[in-house]
């Protein structure tokens, strides 16, 4: 049986040593050789030499649970020496020390240091000379990593030379980073264990290519001190991450790293981006991201911005990990989720020009994002055309613009100068605009463009004058006399109406059939020639029967015309009525394509469950036939939860590839009798014997009664590529809307959906 923890973690054995005043050291030697095995299990250690077949006795160093024995197994052999009085060899044991060498370092009071014979061996080294003593500088290394800050980042000029078939080439960057490496272990940094029930601190640093952490802890001073540092190198596709996933894949592998450390205290992320925020705020997650929350759900931890440096190790940290000057901080937040974000809405600027005999005139209306007006009229000194004035009245606007410091402006125009515009003939709207972060230039009808018209109107009238009213006063008045106290509203309506010789018609809604009733029953026109002439051509089409009208198709029939609302109640109806499916405003009519898109768009059930489209459309390659009813393609829907009433859970469902005809019916379980007597009552006894049918490798479609029966009725069966459910991809959309339109129809029952299957599929038939 394997043991799962042979050993503690040697970080952890090295940190309990530290912070005590004394220390006390024994060592055994041959520590395994003292363990006997067990007599039934010394021949499972043979090994074959050339003088015979030996096995061990006792506990060969090397075996699966070697390691994890001896130490389980410390404490017995201290009860037997106090059992026994057996004494230990003094040479071999310090007592009462205050530093000692323990698992390769130094450990004391204060903390844990590097042992000086290694950091003497690595400077004994020379330059490497091949891979192999390369690889031998970067294994001495390897083992007092915790203590180099950035190691991977000081060791990246030497990746280039590990490559595969790449001649090794010291260059001065190899020499340099060398020579730095040795450097740095002159002083290296002291580090700490860290204390019980007090939050760490995790900093993490990313480069172009490698990513490093740093992990310390506040002292009783508050003063920062470190416990451990980490690197790596990024490789393959990590390369190409943004600042922030190289920020998440930092942290990621330092939790990793450092597990044994954060699963026991709360810990404070520090670094120039939260990708915490940035992982956690995703809408959907799947790969990498997936995973990486799935990691992070174990732990405590929060972030905090980093505010000020209170240690050298973080200083040290942070001078080892610099920043690119060309890194903005826009790039630390692709797609970073808001809360609420205001945009404000444009100023927007309405002009307009008048020229005449006697002068010419503008006029300028600002409308505020609170729909505040501000109106200007100018009176222009010279005489000018009507393009001239408009274009001087754009310059004007502009001006003002530009002293209101308007940070954006949308701009509108009701003649062809918006064209002159957008093609550069004028040069001078081009500089004045460009004083404004955001102009541009549209052109509305001039029917929107009424009050600066009228504006423009006032100038040009008083341009004649010499004398003109410097402020043009809007007075409110009621000139009918207050009602009298006691009076009703149909009295003083009667009084007014006697008073004056005045006809007063509510103002209904405008009805579309009025003027070709009027015409067919009493032979009436409008009086507007243009209404006049539509209304003698669109008259053939149309008769009056009964009070009600008609139109006349090209087949003859009568259509009857609708009014506005019997319209919207009929497209409301056929969408999501008895026989609608909620199909999309281009499925309902195409010569009231407006009303019905709106309608689709405004359905409630439409909004739950309509498709949303992530990600960009691919072309398609359907397969075709060239007759109706002769390829089908199958495919099994389910098992749906929950279960219908009667319990069923399946919908086997067939298309016909040339006319898109569709069968399904609702099933409790699907085998390869039930697909036989669905294509012998669905197909053959409706349609005819089809030539061809396309299935998945599916149990109920690959099977030996599937093989008989289309033997037998000389029926081609076709298998889509096996894993890849696009290939059958007919089956899938069409299950899609099948689907779809059930769970729109079935209310608040959900256990009714096999008894409106025939109505889901009348009004998928019935659509276009």
């Amino acid at each position: 049986m394997k043991d799962h923890f042979p050993l503690p973690i040697t970080e952890l054995m090295v940190d309990a040593t530290t912070g005590h005043e004394a220390l006390s050291f024994m060592d055994g030697s041959s520590g395994y050789n003292q363990i006997r095995m067990d007599p039934k299990d010394e021949e499972l250690t043979a090994f074959r030499t050339p003088k015979g077949i030996f096995c061990y006795k006792v506990m060969p160093f090397g075996l699966k649970n070697a390691e994890g024995r001896p130490s389980s197994d410390l404490r017995a052999v201290f009860e037997r020496l106090r059992r026994f009085q057996l004494k230990m060899n003094l040479l071999k044991s310090a007592f009462g020390v205050t530093l000692g060498k323990f698992l390769g370092f130094i450990v004391h009071h204060r903390g844990i240091e590097i042992d000086q014979s290694k950091i003497d061996a690595i400077q004994k080294m020379p330059e490497p000379r091949n891979v192999s003593e390369l690889k031998s500088f970067q294994g001495h290394l390897a083992y007092i990593r915790r203590f180099i800050s950035n190691l991977a980042g000081r060791c990246q000029p030497f990746s280039r030379l590990l490559k595969k078939d790449t001649p090794f080439e010291w260059d001065d960057s190899c020499r340099n980073a060398f020579n730095n490496i040795k450097a740095y272990l002159t002083k290296p940094p002291v580090l700490v264990a860290p204390i019980v029930d007090r939050p760490l601190l995790l900093y993490i640093a990313t480069q172009e290519k490698s990513v490093g952490a740093l992990l310390a802890q506040c002292e009783e001073n508050n003063k920062e001190r470190s416990l451990s540092y980490l690197s790596r190198t990024l490789v393959g596709v990590e390369l190409n991450f943004s600042p922030i996933e190289k920020t998440c894949l930092a942290l990621i592998f330092a939790i990793q790293k450092l597990r044994h450390y954060l699963l026991a205290h709360s810990t404070s992320l520090i670094s120039r981006a939260d990708p915490l925020m940035y992982i956690m705020s995703r809408p959907i997650l799947s790969g990498r991201l997936a995973k990486w929350v799935l990691l992070l759900s174990e732990f405590e931890i929060n972030f905090v911005p980093q505010r000020a440096i209170k240690g050298q190790a973080l200083a040290n940290f942070l001078a080892d990990h610099p920043v690119s000057a060309e890194w903005e901080l826009t790039e630390e937040f692709p797609d970073e989720e808001m809360f609420l974000v205001e945009v404000l809405p444009p100023w927007e600027m309405y002009f307009d020009g008048a020229a005449r005999r006697n002068g010419a005139g503008a006029g300028v209306l600002f409308v505020s994002p609170k729909k505040d007006l501000l109106p200007y009229s100018f009176v222009l000194t010279q005489n000018c055309s009507n393009i001239e004035a408009e274009y001087q009245v754009l310059l004007l606007g502009l001006d003002i613009a530009v002293e209101m410091q308007l940070p954006q402006l949308y701009i509108y125009d009701d003649t062809a100068l918006v064209i002159k515009q957008l093609t550069g003939e004028f040069e001078t709207y081009r500089c004045t605009s460009a004083q404004i972060p955001k102009a541009s230039l549209h052109h509305v009808p001039r029917s929107e463009n009424g009050p600066a018209d009228a504006l423009a109107g006032i100038a040009a009238s008083l341009a004649q004058f010499d004398q003109r009213p410097s402020q043009i006063p809007i007075c409110e008045r009621w000139v009918i006399p207050p009602p009298t106290e006691g009076e009703t509203e149909e009295e003083e309506i009667e009084e007014i109406e006697e008073s004056l010789p005045i006809s007063v018609s509510p103002n209904q809604t405008e009805d579309w059939r009025e003027a070709i009733t009027n015409f067919l029953r009493h032979d009436t026109l409008p009086v507007d020639l243009r209404e006049r002439v539509q209304i003698c051509r669109a008259a053939p089409k149309y008769v009056f029967i009964h009070d009600v009208l008609y139109r006349r198709s090209y087949e003859d029939l009568l259509l009857r015309c609708l009014s506005k609302e019997e319209g919207s109640q009929v497209l409301k109806q056929m969408h999501g009525g008895i026989c609608g499916a909620h199909q999309a405003g281009l499925k309902l009519h195409l010569q009231m394509l407006r009303g019905a898109i709106e309608m689709a768009r405004s359905c409630k059930q439409c909004q739950l469950h309509a498709d949303y489209i992530h990600q960009a459309p691919e072309p398609l390659h359907p397969m075709v036939a060239s007759w109706p009813f002769v390829a089908w393609e199958m495919d099994i829907s389910g098992p749906s939860s929950p279960k219908s009433d009667s319990d069923r859970q399946y919908i086997l469902a067939t298309t016909d590839y040339f006319s898109k005809w569709a069968e399904a019916a609702a099933y409790r379980e699907v085998k390869a009798v039930t697909v036989v007597d669905f294509i012998r009552t669905q197909f053959i006894y409706r349609y005819g014997v089809p030539r061809y049918i396309m299935t998945n490798n599916g149990t109920p479609f690959k099977n030996r009664v599937m093989d008989h029966f289309c033997e037998k009725f000389r029926i081609q069966q076709q298998t889509s590529t096996a894993y890849k459910p696009a290939a059958n991809g007919l089956a899938k959309a069409f299950n899609k809307t099948l689907c779809k339109i059930l769970k729109k129809t079935i209310g608040a029952n959900k256990r009714s959906w096999d008894e409106k299957l025939g109505e889901a599929l009348w009004a998928y038939r019935t659509s276009f």
